[in-house]
């Protein structure tokens, strides 16, 4: 039986699409003893936008399993559980990576990177209402905006959203 790993996960960017942002993320599971383990992860960029911060600590989450798990992903943004959800990323790399309007599909780098981190699992894509008092989404989100705010004021080349 696989282990059950619940991950939360939230992003942050000020000045939305090209100012500092950055991640938040929580991995937590019962050990066979009954111990409760939780580890946290976050990091900032110079230059990014929310949408890549909301990915990327999915993806940080999902890279930090060693072994194959049943996962809980919960995630305040729509636009990362809808992809799975309602089938939008299969029909985006069913048209070569194009939306349905044909244009090329956004962050297309950090999907391609998470399909690739959450292969080994079963994941199970939850959404969350942000800033509704969840405490382990608002406890993402107080990493990714303070993660964000150590960005301000650093170099653009020192710190942008990975490609």
């Amino acid at each position: 039986m696989p282990t059950k790993v619940t991950i939360y996960t939230d992003g942050s960017a000020r000045g939305n699409p090209d100012g500092p942002g950055g991640y938040g993320t929580i991995l937590r599971y019962v050990d066979a003893h009954g111990t409760v383990h939780e580890k946290e992860y976050s990091g900032g960029f110079a230059k990014t936008s929310n949408n890549r911060m909301e990915l990327l600590a999915a993806v940080i989450g999902l890279e930090a399993l060693n072994r194959p798990c049943e996962v809980d992903l919960h995630s305040d943004s729509q636009y990362l559980v809808k992809a799975f959800s309602q089938g939008w990323i299969t029909k985006w790399q069913q048209n070569g990576w194009k939306t349905s309007g044909k244009d090329p599909v956004k962050n297309r780098d950090l999907w391609e990177r998470l399909l690739k981190a959450a292969a080994p699992h079963r994941v199970t894509w939850i959404w969350v209402k942000g800033h509704a008092g969840h405490p382990e989404n608002e406890r993402c989100d107080k990493l990714a905006t303070e993660a964000a705010d150590k960005m301000k004021g650093e170099p653009e080349n020192g710190g942008t959203a990975p490609s």
